[in-house]
């Protein structure tokens, strides 16, 4: 049975009690309307289909994102730039709000002011669908069952298109004199194996010697980005390369840091005049020139890890060029 008080603010709470349940208690500005929420609960209860939501109620936004960061971001692979996404949510004024209070209305104005700000749809996507796993979490994992998720109720933005860009004549030689000029002599031979090997910027940077066998010309990776161990193949060309490498102390093939190729990488586009490169677009570069070479779709996803046709399709961008010249 349902209890009613009234407070001194005038304010009336209701404070629902039953055997099997954690008590519930809410305020509202009527009396009818604490009646109102104490009816509902106990319908549930009397159905079988309560789930409380007072932990989510007391728990704010900022809280729960720091309980993410804590427990769920530390552990991911991509912990760097969703560090930025959460401090970003965490500066907003939403995250002083109750987890139970925020509603998707508040995520699609969030949404639209974000992207009138001129964010990108991808960086936008990126920023709900973060916000989205931790209301997911919070229901899951944190005792919050009865937590409905705000963002599964919104418009996402467009996904951006897929990019294509691959190296245009005379842009290989140009880059791989401008990364020769950088102050650490690991960009080039860098960039050079992922071209050779379709290795990730990632994988690259874990890859250690003791994973690297010259005789049987195979690279063992351990720790990709899907989860899946990998054994790369190494083209005679990538052998010549890692031959040529000095061998480090602590064992890492190029012991340099993310934040000094990214750096690096951006000052060699600039020397060399090249425009919209990214690193990973060698990724796409190199996948694209193992269809040319003849490779089926299976080996070439043995040797650059993708899990579906359809993903591996998305960064194999075949020259028309080519093609028509296979058509005779």
């Amino acid at each position: 049975m349902a209890t009613f008080r009234q407070r001194k603010s005038g304010y009336w709470q209701a404070i629902v009690r039953r055997k099997g349940y954690p008590d519930g208690s809410k305020t509202f500005p009527t009396k009818a309307d604490a009646e109102r929420w104490a009816r509902d609960v106990e319908s549930k209860m009397d159905k079988g289909i309560f789930m409380s939501t007072t932990e989510a109620e007391s728990t704010t936004l900022h809280e729960a994102l720091e309980r993410y960061e804590r427990e769920v971001s530390a552990l991911k692979k991509g912990r760097g730039p969703e560090s930025v996404r959460l401090r970003r949510w965490k500066a907003d004024p939403l995250a002083s709000r109750m987890l139970a209070s925020i509603r998707g209305s508040d995520l699609a104005a969030y949404r639209d002011r974000r992207l009138n700000e001129g964010m990108s749809n991808n960086s936008v996507r990126l920023e709900l669908s973060l916000i989205g796993h931790v209301f997911t979490i919070a229901a899951k994992e944190w005792g919050m069952e009865g937590l409905a998720n705000p963002a599964a109720r919104i418009r996402k933005p467009s996904p951006a298109k897929a990019r294509d860009r691959r190296l245009m004549p005379g842009e290989e030689g140009r880059l791989m004199e401008s990364l020769a000029a950088c102050k650490s002599s690991y960009m080039r031979p860098l960039a050079a194996l992922a071209l050779e090997t379709a290795m990730r910027q990632g994988e690259l940077l874990r890859l250690r010697w003791a994973d690297v066998d010259l005789k049987r010309r195979t690279a063992a990776l351990s720790d990709t980005k899907n989860g899946d161990a990998r054994v790369v193949p190494l083209s005679t060309t990538a052998v010549a390369i890692l031959e040529a490498l000095p061998t480090s102390i602590d064992g890492q093939v190029f012991p340099i840091s993310q934040s000094l190729v990214v750096q690096a990488w951006g000052h060699a586009m600039k020397r060399a005049g090249i425009e919209d490169l990214r690193f990973h677009d060698l990724r796409h570069e190199a996948t694209s020139r193992l269809f040319e070479k003849g490779f089926n779709p299976m080996e070439a996803a043995s040797v650059t890890g993708h899990k579906t046709l359809q993903m591996l399709k998305r960064y194999t961008h075949l020259r028309a060029e080519d093609l028509a010249q296979k058509l005779g």
